[in-house]
């Protein structure tokens, strides 16, 4: 397989939009036959800037008309007539089509004799399983865009820890890092264990501007994930942090203070939760008292076990910025308890003490 790079931008030069002509109509094929929960399909669900009812409703106004094939949202009774729009996609007969992945890929190749990991529908033929593998082998190729959807997909995930029997990994592991589509766009990486709704709502948004030629190709760093969604930690939008500058840490659950000794990763993880919140803009890990396991992360989950363990790093952080933060919050507490006063000359007495002179002349 081929490794990624260590560059920090792997998208190309955007295409001006006169060089090119737009889509007026494209299907989305998810496949969530994956080694996966469908967690990230029912995350979608909850997105509402925009929803996913608004993409397939045609309310977003300059996007192509988007024909969604996902069996969780899907009116089809399913079997071939749910398969239909895939098959027609195999056969190089469906206009351009966005090929989502949610799941870990497995290692077929691993498996001695007959067996499979994963499938997906039947052999119209021969009645045999068909793997999600040969799906991606027939769909990935012929696809306007790739997206990898959870943290499965992209990176692995929980099924692809050590010690697992399938031989798991991220989609850019089974394709290559190296992988172009029809547009000639990387594979697009949204992680999350599960994905938060409307960054991957706003992510397909991009890329489906990007189809009607409006926008340039979404701009992705070295492990193809959204730059502006991925760029910054947890730490850098969490609430709590400014305790730890502070060298004010919680011990347990039920603080409002900085999380890192109860095991939160935050300041080593690329994740915007903090700032977006969940649902509605609510909620998100340490936002409700939860500490921040990694699960946006390519490490994840080995990297950052045990969970409630404090990670390795910040005892040494902690220790240095200790004094500092000391300092610092006594410092803080005396300008607040000054600021905590009102001026002297607001009172109802009969003097004027404000300092105002009405016969001074500059």
């Amino acid at each position: 397989m081929t490794t990624h790079s260590s560059t920090t931008e792997v998208s190309k030069e955007p295409e001006r939009s006169e060089d090119r002509q737009g889509i007026d109509e494209i299907h989305i094929l998810w496949i969530s036959e994956g080694m996966s929960c469908d967690g990230d399909t029912v995350s979608l669900t909850a997105a509402d800037q925009p929803s996913i009812e608004d993409l397939v409703l045609g309310l977003i106004p300059g996007l192509p008309k988007v024909n969604l094939v996902n069996k969780v949202l899907s009116p089809s009774l399913g079997g071939e007539d749910f398969l239909a729009p895939y098959r027609a996609a195999v056969r190089g007969e469906l206009g351009p089509f966005i090929l989502v992945i949610e799941g870990s890929i497995p290692n077929q190749n691993i498996i001695e004799g007959d067996g499979y990991w994963t499938s997906f529908g039947n052999d119209p033929e021969t009645g045999e399983p068909q793997t999600l593998n040969w799906w991606i082998d027939q769909l990935a190729p012929k696809a306007w865009a790739v997206v990898a959807a959870g943290t499965c997909a992209t990176f692995g995930g929980i099924h692809a820890m050590s010690g697992n029997p399938t031989g798991c990994m991220g989609l850019a592991d089974y394709l290559g890092w190296d992988y172009t589509s029809q547009a000639g766009l990387p594979i697009v990486n949204v992680p999350g264990c599960p994905i938060q709704p409307e960054n991957f709502m706003e992510t397909l948004i991009w890329v489906l501007y990007h189809a009607a030629g409006s926008a340039p190709p979404p701009p992705l760093d070295h492990m193809l994930r959204p730059q502006w969604l991925f760029g910054k930690t947890v730490h850098e939008g969490c609430d709590r942090g400014s305790y730890y500058e502070q060298a004010n840490f919680a011990t347990d659950y039920n603080s409002p203070k900085c999380l890192v000794k109860t095991g939160c990763w935050g300041p080593v993880v690329n994740c915007n939760v903090p700032k977006r919140g969940w649902m509605a803009g609510i909620g998100g890990c340490p936002n409700v008292g939860g500490i921040c396991i990694g699960c946006t992360m390519p490490g994840f989950p080995d990297a950052f076990m045990p969970f409630m363990d404090e990670p390795p790093g910040s005892t040494l952080s902690s220790l240095v910025v200790k004094p500092y933060g000391a300092v610092i919050r006594r410092l803080r507490g005396v300008t607040n308890e000054l600021v905590n006063h009102e001026p002297r000359w607001r009172h109802n007495k009969h003097k004027l003490t404000s300092g105002y002179d009405p016969h001074w002349r500059p």
